[in-house]
């Protein structure tokens, strides 16, 4: 095997094949030629890539290999790691997009010549979008800018830049070859802009003041990789040119930094772009509300906790970004997925200003004055430097606890706006409440400086068990009388279903989350501040200020009582009498007892392979623009999780064609070990299939569909096509038996099933609503309501 050769692991293969990671294991035990494992673990071998598709093609369980997943393989596979190698094809794809020709010349030499000339075209690239890769020289301090102008340095000094040219680049050509050489230019051009610079009204460019705390890197984000480094990722850098050629490079950079993130959950901290869409939109001046995006004018915005830059990317119209992040790694991933984002034409400076550092130890923009911050900082930081920051200018209201390192991030984001600049930060709902923080929140009460609290659904963000706040602040304007009052607003309710009993979204509302209606009443909340019966009041700040200061809007906002309160009562209680009508006659009636069966069986592997049926995985996941199929939805026997069309789409969104629901498919839940099976009908046809399901679409001259999932459901068939891990078993539909019958008899076994399926729907909704006319007269006797008659 070649040095540096792409390995993956068992689960890689698995996905290459689209197979379990059992079938994975047992081609491993039953064919002596099944490459042997180059690296990894005795628990966790990987394989060479290359072996591995050689082997399938070989056995024919693989005609081709799509090339996104080809890719993706060889990023994880990359012997730096996989975030290098995403840095690393980041460049490639800067420099695909922004010097198409230069990058052509560079494919034509082998691997090795290529290696060494790729440095000087990433330099040029990543120098005209982040700036030089070295720390500029301290300029003189100015005054504080005017509305929508950061605080700046002086531009006439001799580390002002020229100004670029209509496309936002260096005046210099973008593909300029250096003379005598036969590959392109990309020695970093004095003109290039520096990250983060705005223009002013004449239209040249000035330098954000650059920073001066210790403990934080001055040079961009993504430093340009050597020769030496990048030999290695020569063949994924072709690959995924190859692949931003069919879907873009931005949107290829996302794909692949999805996958990333998907693959390691536990180390990030992700903002879903829905919440990011909707902070971003609270943040807009009003002014510009309703304008189209290109007729905005310029505004700056901070994200001091970019993490992987989820809420700058959210923003529309042009804007000077800034960014800063503690994780070097992820500040790079960050400035890249920025930078490919931004459109490569518009005369705007679209280049996006990512340092890397602790922000409240080592703010990288101690001058800067910004329109706007949004933030999702780290919650419940006990080292966030509470003991070295106590004379920190930053506390205007207060030195935050040990344990209030949100109270020292909001703080942080009042610092960093202009006079009258609105900051939105996501908060833990503990920060709204705690009594080491009152003092703070009373004089953010007192100074007009918050102006608003909002209650999201549980499940709008990790963690994703509780509902989180999202604080609404503006920065006082010296002579402006403070504001008299605090909106508080709770959307908990919209989340749920209107028949789960109590409003409560069953799973925690993760997937069930309807964002159009969340967005909808908070963006009318806060921009006409009325009150709303449930959702949103406008409370005088004199009756926050007690002893508690707690401003958790569950506190101030009644939620409807399940059912209308004691006025639908009645209607609750019709609706469940006439569906427990509808279940006495949908009762089965008494079985007759006969002997065991004993019948020819087949599986569903074998059917499958005979072409009586067909097996689809699923893999969409909600939030596009179709509706979802979840395995929530299956387990629960609700309908599709709502598409939801708006906002920006999520990292790793790019993915194979989903495999939309038809009339008479089975689907099957993958984990549990649980017997649930649905057949789909029209209700559900057109829906995409969602992650850890299986679909099973039979041919109708062949097998009945209900026949099908009747047998499919059967307690015993279950236990034996399941395997069972640490913490859960998974189903092997392929193992799942039937038994063999004619067509004839299949329909006679299915109009059963159906029956009793009907029952079983029944029997679901007289729960729901029997939830609901309980807990309603449970509220209306509490609260008086209700007689107790």
């Amino acid at each position: 095997m070649p040095e540096n050769a792409t390995e993956v692991t068992a689960a890689g293969i698995a996905r290459l094949a689209g197979v379990g990671r059992a079938a994975v294991s047992n081609w491993r035990r039953r064919h002596a030629d099944f490459p042997q494992p180059v690296g990894g673990s005795a628990t966790s071998p990987s394989f060479a890539l290359s072996d591995v598709e050689r082997w399938l093609r070989d056995q024919g369980k693989l005609a081709e290999v799509p090339l996104r997943e080809r890719v993706w393989q060889e990023v994880a596979g990359h012997p730096a790691g996989a975030a290098q190698a995403l840095v690393h094809t980041g460049c490639a794809l800067l420099l695909v997009r922004d010097r198409p020709t230069a990058w052509l010349e560079l494919t034509g030499a082998s691997d090795e010549r290529m290696a060494q000339a790729l440095p000087y075209a990433v330099d040029h690239v990543l120098t005209a979008r982040l700036g030089p890769d070295a720390p500029s020289a301290p300029g003189p301090a100015a005054p504080p800018g005017t509305v929508g102008t950061p605080r700046t340095a002086d531009a006439s000094g001799p580390d002002a830049p020229s100004a670029p040219d209509a496309s936002g680049h260096a005046a210099a050509g973008p593909d300029a070859p250096v003379p005598g050489s036969t590959v392109p230019s990309a020695i970093p051009s004095a003109s290039a802009p520096a990250p983060g610079s705005a223009p002013d009204a004449s239209g040249a460019l000035r330098h954000a003041n650059p920073p001066e705390a210790s403990g934080v890197h001055r040079a961009r984000a993504v430093h340009t990789p050597t020769a030496r480094d990048l030999l290695p990722s020569v063949p994924l850098l072709r690959a995924a040119a190859e692949l931003a050629a069919g879907i873009g490079a931005g949107q290829a950079f996302e794909f692949l930094l999805g996958r990333h993130l998907d693959a390691n959950p536990r180390q990030y901290t992700l903002t879903p772009p829905h919440l990011a869409e909707l902070m971003a939109d609270l943040a807009e001046p009003p002014a510009d509300e309703g304008r189209p995006a290109s007729a905005r004018p310029l505004r700056s915005v901070l994200d001091p906790a970019a993490g992987t830059g989820s809420l700058l990317r959210a923003v529309t119209g042009p804007a000077a970004l800034y960014a800063q992040e503690a994780d070097a790694g992820l500040a790079a991933l960050t400035a890249l997925r920025l930078a490919l984002c931004a459109d490569a034409t518009r005369d705007a400076p679209a280049s996006p200003a990512v340092r890397t550092g602790d922000t409240l130890r080592a703010d990288a923009f101690p001058r800067l004055a910004t329109d706007t911050v949004l933030c999702h900082p780290p919650f419940n930081d006990r080292n966030w430097g509470h003991d070295e920051l106590a004379y920190d200018p930053r506390w205007e209201y207060g030195f935050p606890a040990r344990v209030e390192s949100e109270l020292a991030w909001v703080q942080h984001a009042l610092a960093r706006l202009r006079d009258g600049g609105t900051a939105v930060l996501l908060m833990p709902p503990a920060a709204a409440s705690r009594r080491s923080g009152r003092r703070i929140r009373a004089d953010l009460l007192r100074r007009g400086a918050l102006r608003a609290v909002i209650a999201l659904p549980a499940g709008a963000a990790p963690p994703y068990g509780i509902p989180l706040h999202l604080w609404v602040l503006r920065r006082p304007t010296p002579g402006v009388r403070p504001g008299p009052d605090l909106l508080l607003a709770d959307t908990a309710a919209l989340a749920a279903p209107a028949a789960e009993p109590g409003g409560k979204a069953a799973g925690g509302g993760r997937d069930r989350i309807d964002w159009p209606m969340v967005r909808a009443a908070v963006l009318d909340a806060w921009r006409d501040r009325t009150d709303l019966p449930g959702v949103s009041r406008v409370v005088p700040v004199v009756e926050l200020l007690d002893d508690d200061v707690d401003l958790a809007p569950a506190r101030y906002l009644h939620r409807p009582a399940p059912g209308g309160g004691a006025a639908g009562l009645g209607e609750v209680r019709e609706r469940l009498a006439e569906t427990l009508r509808l279940t006495a006659r949908l009762t089965p009636p008494p079985v007759a007892p006969a002997a065991p069966a004993h019948r020819p069986r087949t599986t569903v592997g074998e059917l499958a392979r005979g072409g009586a049926l067909s097996l689809h995985a699923g893999t969409a996941a909600p939030g596009g623009p179709a509706p979802v199929l979840t395995e929530h939805d299956v387990l629960t026997g609700a309908g599709p999780t709502a598409a939801t069309p708006t906002g920006p789409e999520a990292p790793g969104t790019a993915q194979d064609e989903p495999v939309l629901l038809q009339p008479g498919d089975v689907v099957v839940p993958v984990l549990g070990g649980g017997t649930v099976v649905r057949v789909v009908g029209e209700r559900d046809a057109g829906a995409a299939l969602g992650r850890n399901l299986q679909l099973l679409r039979p041919d109708p001259a062949a097998l009945d569909p209900w026949f099908l999932a009747g047998f499919l459901r059967g307690t015993s068939n279950n236990r034996q096509a399941s395997s069972y891990a640490s913490t859960a078993a998974r189903l092997d539909a392929r193992r799942l038996h039937l038994p063999r019958m004619p067509l004839a008899e299949q329909r006679r076994f299915g109009e059963r099933f159906r029956e009793l399926a009907a029952f079983e729907e029944a029997l679901r909704s007289a729960e729901r609503i029997g939830g609901l006319l309980i807990q309603g007269m449970y509220d209306g006797l509490a609260d008086g309501t209700v007689a107790p008659t």
